[in-house]
C-alpha cells in the first residue's frame, strides 16, 4: 500500500470520525439526515460540474447502475447509523459498525475479486479489526449490559458499509468514475430517494434546519470529503486494504468519545488502540 494511499485513508479517518461525532452529539432523524445530504449536494455541485465539463464525463449505463446502487446502499447506512446513535453509545455503535464492513469486504474481496493480501498485510488487516472488538468490549460484554437493539443496528451498519464499499470500488477502479462525480451523484439519489418522505413534514424540515444548522453544515463538507479521499485511495490500492486501515477512524473517534464525551473505560480503549495501531504499521510496510 503506497505512501500516497495511506495520507488519503489517514485523513479520511479523522474527518470520518468527527462528523459522526457531530451526528451522534447532535441528534439525528430522517429530516437531519436528508438535510446534510442536500447541502453537500448544493456545496460540492460547482466542483462536479466543473470536473465533469473538464473531463467530458457521461455517465454509461453501467456506471449509472452502479451510482443508483450506492445511493440506494448509502442510504440505508446513514439511516441506520442514524437509528444506531439514538439507540446506543458511541463508543459502542461507532468502533462496532467500522470493524464490521471491513471484516465482511476483506472476505468478500478475497472471494470475488481474487485480491490477495501478503501474509504482513494480512496480519495486519486483521489485527486492526481485533482491535477493534477489543475496543468496543467485545460484544459478549455489550450486549450483557442491556445494548441489543444499539448493537444490532451496528452490525446492520457494517453490513450496509462492506457492500457499498465493494460496490464504489468497482466504479472508481473498474468503470474509472472520476470519486468527487461518483460521491455528489450517489449522494443526489439519497437526496430524490428521501425527499417525498421528509417534504411531507415542512415544519420538522425547517424547525431542524433553523435548530442545527452548524452541525448539518459541518458534516455535509466533512461526509462528502473523507468518502471523496476514501474513493481515490481504491483507484491506486486493494480494496482490503483501504477498508482495512479506515479502522483508525475508531482511533479517531474512540479518543474523541473519551475526552469530549468523558466515557470511561479508557485503559481497555488504550490497549485496543495500540493494537490498531500495530495493525496499521504492519499494513504500512506489506
Amino acid at each position: 500500500m503506497s505512501l500516497l494511499a495511506l495520507s488519503l485513508v489517514l485523513a479520511s479517518a479523522f474527518g470520518h470520525a468527527t462528523w459522526n461525532y457531530w451526528l451522534k452529539t447532535r441528534g439525528g432523524g430522517l429530516a437531519f439526515v436528508w438535510l446534510f445530504a442536500t447541502a453537500g449536494c448544493a456545496i460540492y455541485l460547482p466542483l462536479a460540474a466543473a470536473l465533469a465539463w473538464h473531463e467530458g464525463f457521461v455517465p454509461t449505463l453501467a456506471q449509472g447502475a452502479l451510482i443508483v446502487s450506492s445511493g440506494l446502499l448509502h442510504t440505508g447506512y446513514y439511516l441506520l447509523l442514524d437509528r444506531g446513535y439514538r439507540s446506543g453509545d458511541f463508543s459502542l455503535v461507532y468502533p462496532l459498525a467500522r470493524a464490521t464492513g471491513p471484516l465482511l469486504t476483506l472476505c468478500v474481496a478475497i472471494a470475488l475479486l481474487d485480491e490477495q493480501p501478503s501474509p504482513l498485510g494480512l496480519t495486519g488487516i486483521v489485527t486492526i479489526i481485533g482491535g477493534a472488538f477489543v475496543l468496543t468490549g467485545g460484544i459478549r460484554l455489550r450486549a450483557a449490559a442491556g445494548a441489543r437493539r444499539a448493537l444490532g443496528y451496528a452490525l446492520a451498519t457494517g453490513v450496509m458499509i462492506a457492500a457499498y464499499t465493494l460496490n464504489d470500488r468497482q466504479a472508481v477502479a473498474t468503470l474509472m468514475v472520476p470519486p468527487l462525480i461518483f460521491d455528489w451523484s450517489q449522494n443526489l439519489v439519497r437526496v430524490v430517494l428521501l425527499a417525498p418522505r421528509v417534504l411531507k413534514d415542512r415544519a420538522a424540515l425547517q424547525a431542524t434546519w433553523r435548530e442545527r444548522r452548524k452541525a448539518i453544515l459541518v458534516i455535509a463538507v466533512l461526509c462528502p470529503l473523507t468518502y471523496i479521499l476514501v474513493l481515490a485511495a481504491m483507484q491506486i490500492a486493494p480494496v482490503s486494504y483501504v477498508a482495512a486501515a479506515r479502522e483508525l477512524s475508531i482511533l479517531f473517534g474512540t479518543l474523541m468519545g473519551a475526552h469530549l464525551l468523558r466515557e470511561a473505560d479508557s485503559h481497555r480503549r488504550v490497549a485496543g488502540a495500540v493494537v490498531m495501531v500495530a495493525g496499521f504499521v504492519a499494513l504500512a510496510f506489506a
